[in-house]
């Protein structure tokens, strides 16, 4: 059987898929490219946001007409939206076979045996508990917990992922180890809240430790924390990112608002004065440090008094990226059943008017970078004679924050000395190379006496890798 894999919304959802293509190929399923060369086709949907749902919707309904069209025999939709509104698709979507919520993920391999697309064939020798199926393998994802304890008002992600949990410390080190035998260069840690790592087990063991194990166990040269509350920056977890050089001094930190009403509105932990303080502790603590943030326009009740308060504050503490969203209302969230009083051409404007500011703020910070060495990773090579390869400095997170063009022959993953010489449309860079730091090795092997992860079974474990207890 051939399968192909519709991978939607966050970084979360790619490590999913990984577990699932490698649960498929532990079966003797093929993994392709090409939808329209497979016999299965799974669907990973997001439900964050209305906007996600109808992205979800569309390919699911895509992957649907390959039944008619191509090869393909089954239509499996799992994931976040599946978890939300999996009764009201199954009605409405009975060319979809298979629906499977985030509660199910271990029911995807026995339900398409079931159908007889895979025979009922045995586990045959695992690949470990994910394969990648991208085109820059030496970027990889690491899942640290599932679910989430935070009560913010528009979001649903607490009732599509349940409460947090975190996984064993070991088995996410024993994860890393296989990702880098996989060919892996640089891992990004990824939760709802990194800072909430251990804070359920409490064995002492945190955010800290686990970084400080995944440094001694393994040779990545790139680790980067993707989505950590502020209220988790804990003067350890600075001071080891800013001795450590392979944690690199980037932080993803969700603010969503400036305006203490909205704040308090949308439920959220912090006001602005606590976010301002600890905006400048986390850049005294952390040399060259960049911070990437969040932030929603036209919630509930945003006036425009509360909304210039978020451009100020974002003219005043110049992070060097910001993603901005307009706010739409999720069922079964707090804020569902407040007034949506904000026009959508309001929200619009808004946007606009945030994404514009944040535009020009982060062309002035990537100016302060010129002239300066920096380290970067190679990406991409050169897709023509005479065309530069793709990089991302330490301050470009992937495939979010921009990306860093170099004249090299260097190998994807390869780690560069460079010094930028431009700024790029205001979101990407030019440089020059300086030297090599560090190059992937020939040959991707676990060190002697690894054991690696494979998949595992039971209770107490997600996708084969076990939460802590």
């Amino acid at each position: 059987m051939k399968f192909h894999v519709v991978t939607l919304g966050c970084d979360k959802n790619t490590v999913d898929s990984e577990r699932y293509i490698a649960e498929l190929a532990a079966h003797g399923a093929e993994a392709v490219l090409n939808a329209g060369d497979a016999d299965l086709v799974v669907v990973n949907t997001c439900g964050f946001i209305d906007a996600a749902k109808k992205e979800s919707i569309d390919a699911i309904l895509e992957a649907a007409r390959l039944k008619d069209s191509g090869r393909c025999r089954m239509v499996a939709a799992v994931g976040c939206m599946i978890e939300r509104h999996k009764a009201e698709l199954v009605d409405a979507m009975p060319e979809v076979d298979l629906f499977l919520g985030t509660t199910e993920t271990d029911r995807l391999v026995a339900e398409v045996q079931e159908r007889g697309l895979l025979d009922d064939a045995p586990l045959l020798a695992h690949p470990g508990v994910r394969l990648y199926a991208g085109d820059v393998p030496h970027i990889r994802y690491l899942k640290v917990s599932e679910g989430c304890d935070h009560g913010c008002a528009f979001c649903a992600i607490p009732l599509m992922r349940g409460k947090h949990r975190s996984f064993g410390l070991d088995a996410l080190v024993q994860e890393v180890q296989l990702l880098e035998a996989q060919g892996a260069r640089e891992v990004n840690l990824v939760a709802q809240d990194l800072a909430h790592y251990g804070r359920d087990v409490r064995d002492g063991r945190a955010l800290p430790e686990l970084l400080g194990a995944l440094v001694r166990e393994t040779g990545i040269p790139w680790f980067r924390l993707l989505y950590i509350y502020s209220a988790g920056l804990t003067d350890e977890m600075l001071e080891l990112m800013a001795r450590e050089p392979r944690i690199v001094p980037y932080l993803d930190i969700p603010m969503q608002h400036a305006a203490d009403s909205v704040l308090a509105r949308m439920r959220r932990p912090e006001r602005q004065a606590r976010q301002r303080d600890k905006i400048r502790h986390v850049r005294d603590v952390v040399p060259d440090l960049a911070i990437r943030s969040t932030v929603i326009v036209g919630f509930p009740g945003e006036t425009e008094e509360e909304f210039q308060q978020l451009l100020d504050f974002l003219d005043d503490v110049q992070l060097e990226r910001v993603g901005a969203f307009a706010y739409s209302p999720q069922e079964g969230t707090r804020a569902y059943d407040m007034a949506d009083d904000v026009p959508d051409e309001v929200k619009r404007e808004r946007l606009e008017r945030v994404q514009e500011l944040q535009r020009h703020i982060t062309g002035e910070r990537y100016a302060l970078l010129l002239q300066r060495p920096l380290r970067a990773i190679v990406d991409r090579r050169p897709t023509a004679p005479g065309v530069p390869a793709q990089a991302r400095v330490t301050a470009q997170a992937d495939d979010i924050d921009g990306v860093t063009w170099v004249v090299t022959d260097a190998a994807p993953g390869t780690v560069l000395e460079v010094t930028p010489t431009e700024v790029v449309d205001d979101y990407d860079l030019r440089a020059d190379v300086i030297r090599v730091l560090d190059t992937p090795s020939a040959a991707s092997v676990p060190r002697p006496g690894r054991q690696l992860p494979v998949a595992g079974t039971g209770a107490g474990a997600a996708f084969g890798r076990p939460f802590s207890s």
